[in-house]
This record gives C-alpha cells, sequence and structure tokens, in this order.
C-alpha cells in the first residue's frame, strides 16, 4: 500500500505537504493540493483511520426520493444500513449534484471524504462520475445502472427481463392481444433496459410488438395527454408502465375520462410501492423488494472489500395481481367508441 512518503517522492515534495494537502489546510495551494489527490490517487493510497473510527462508506442519492417510509429509496436505504452498521461500519448518505460531480473527480471525492466505498442510487445516464467508474479503484456499488470492463464496480438490481416477462404473460393469460407500454424517458438505464424486456416479452408471447406500441416521455403530462390516447386509439386493451407513479397517473386520467378500469382497459405498474394498495383500482405490479436490494447491495460491496469482484447481483420479481387487470374484453372497442360515451373525452 503506497505511503506519505511515496506521494512526496513522486512530486518531489515533503511529506509534511502532502499530510496538509490530504487534510485540507489553508496553506497549501488548490494547485498543490490537487496534485497530491491524484497522485495518491494514482498509488493507490488510503487514509488510516483513527483507532475509534468505524470505516465509512458512503450512499449517494439522485434523483430519488427516500427519507419517508413511502419513498422508493427508504426501503433500499434502511436494507443497507441493516447489513452495515452491525458489521461495524459508519453509513453516511450524501444527496448527489451535477454540481458536486464537475467540481472533483469520484476517486478524489471518496479519498478526501476517507470512504472505503460507495452505493449509488438513481444516476442516471448524464451523471459525469460514470466515466470515473469505468477506471476507479474504490469498491462501487450501482443501483439499475451498469458499467462494465471493471472488476471494481458491481451492478444491483431487479431481474427487469424476468419482471416485464412476467407482465406481458400475465396479460396474455387474460386473453389480451394488443398491449401497451407506456415509459418515462430512457436517460436512465433502467427505463432503457424495461422498455428493451418489453419488446423481448411480447415476442416471447408472439403478441404484435411495433415500435408505436411502446411510448415514453420525460414529460409525465405528454404520456397522458398524447401516448395514452394514441395506445388506445391503436385497440390497446391493457398498459404496462415503467413504474408505479405513471400507473397511478394513467389510473387517475381513465378514471377523469370515463374510462373504466379494468372493463376498458386493464392498467399494470412495477415497482409495488405503498401506493399500490391505495389507488382506485388497486393496482396490479411487478414487485421488487427493495429491502433485499439494500441488503444485496452491502453484500455486493462486503465482497467488493474483500477482494472478490462480483459482476452483477440480479433479485427475482414478483407479479403482484389486484383489481386493475381483468379479462379482455371481447369486443374490440376504439378511442371513438370512448368519445361517444357521455361526458368521456379522451
Amino acid at each position: 500500500m503506497a505511503t506519505l512518503e511515496d506521494i512526496a517522492r513522486v512530486l518531489g515534495v515533503t511529506k509534511g505537504t502532502v499530510s496538509k494537502a490530504l487534510n485540507g489546510a489553508a496553506d497549501v495551494s488548490s494547485a498543490m493540493r490537487r496534485a497530491v489527490v491524484e497522485t495518491a490517487v494514482e498509488l493507490g493510497y488510503s487514509r488510516p483511520r483513527r483507532g475509534d473510527e468505524a470505516p465509512r462508506l458512503a450512499v449517494f442519492i439522485t434523483n430519488m426520493a427516500y427519507e419517508h417510509p413511502e419513498d422508493f429509496g427508504y426501503d433500499i436505504l434502511v436494507g443497507f444500513r441493516k447489513m452495515a452498521e452491525p458489521a461495524g461500519y459508519s453509513v453516511h448518505v450524501i444527496p448527489l449534484t451535477i454540481e458536486l460531480e464537475e467540481q472533483i473527480p469520484y476517486e478524489q471525492y471518496m479519498l478526501r471524504e476517507n470512504y472505503l466505498g460507495a452505493l449509488f442510487l438513481g444516476l442516471s445516464l448524464r451523471d459525469p462520475w460514470l466515466k470515473d467508474f469505468e477506471t476507479c479503484t474504490s469498491p462501487t456499488v450501482l443501483y439499475d445502472n451498469r458499467v462494465t470492463g471493471n472488476p471494481r464496480v458491481t451492478y444491483v438490481g431487479a431481474d427487469n427481463g424476468e419482471g416485464l416477462h412476467l407482465a406481458v404473460q400475465y396479460l396474455a393469460g387474460l386473453n389480451h392481444r394488443r398491449i401497451g407500454y407506456l415509459s418515462s424517458a430512457l436517460g436512465a438505464y433502467v427505463y432503457r433496459q424495461r422498455y428493451e424486456a418489453f419488446f423481448q416479452a411480447m415476442r416471447d408471447n408472439r403478441l404484435p410488438c411495433g415500435k408505436g406500441m411502446a411510448r415514453n416521455s420525460y414529460h409525465q403530462h405528454i404520456c397522458l395527454d398524447e401516448h395514452l390516447p394514441a395506445l388506445l386509439k391503436q385497440g390497446c386493451t391493457a398498459i404496462v408502465c415503467s413504474h408505479d407513479t405513471l400507473a397511478q397517473a394513467v389510473l387517475e386520467r381513465c378514471r377523469e375520462k370515463g374510462i373504466r378500469v379494468p372493463e376498458d382497459v386493464s392498467i399494470l405498474g412495477f415497482d409495488d410501492l405503498p401506493l399500490c394498495e391505495s389507488c382506485t383500482p388497486a393496482l396490479t405490479t411487478i414487485r421488487q423488494d427493495r429491502t433485499e436490494l439494500g441488503k444485496s447491495a452491502y453484500c455486493a460491496m462486503a465482497s467488493q472489500i474483500e477482494g472478490v469482484a462480483p459482476s452483477t447481483f440480479l433479485l427475482h420479481t414478483e407479479l403482484i395481481p389486484r383489481s386493475s387487470c381483468a379479462a379482455a374484453r371481447e369486443e374490440k372497442l376504439t378511442i371513438d367508441d370512448f368519445l361517444e360515451r357521455p361526458g368521456t373525452m379522451v
């Protein structure tokens, strides 16, 4: 393992200068501090802990609510802490911003803050640190994101392919032949993966799967105002949504417009958030056990710390049938049929 003397020797400075730079002393220039940190990272230096200090793990969270029990990230964080803290680790939750990622490289941040490893929740494909993960040496676990080629990075998530297969197979068993798909924008790895898995599941079940059967947008109102009517106009009798909050919005829009669920159209979500049972009607969905995902993230982290390099941890999904899905109607209603109903407008 590299030492302060090794860093000082490479830079041609004193050990004291290196120590002050790593500890943020005011009398060290920003240029020297950057040079010291970059050299430390390149040499694989790790800062020693005080005797009474627990090793520190970081959980970076962005684009994901996590503070309340009904929030998606809450149970993941609970599962991770249930495993990490009894094992003697100190877990630090850090809201991640683009500004932070652009201000300092990932490895430099980890060294400066003395974190042994990190779990990331909610990353998009636009996050600057994704590029850093290709060469980082810190044990790193990504929930629902994947970086290949670096054994220090592990992908943890639910098996989205299995989940979409369960969804389409279930609807096909209810005699649905025209199934649509609504998604948030494909700027996140997980939404791209589910989008592709939908088409594969449709092919596996020998159902029509033209590109027009799956639609996505960053803006929810476009999904509701444009994409939902377009799918209904194509004669879709069931719609799978990329996540439960979108499915809930679809249920509400259908109720507003006089479209009966599940009599006219079946709606199915993904995640099994607490809101599913309080929807009207209760939302059929694909469950991913978020507490178990958090525990799996810790297992991946612990393996990394011990020198074992798992590539992927995928957990099984489960279909949770509720009252938002029913057998397909026998008559093939079109968007015009909905419009002809008194008080109905799509």
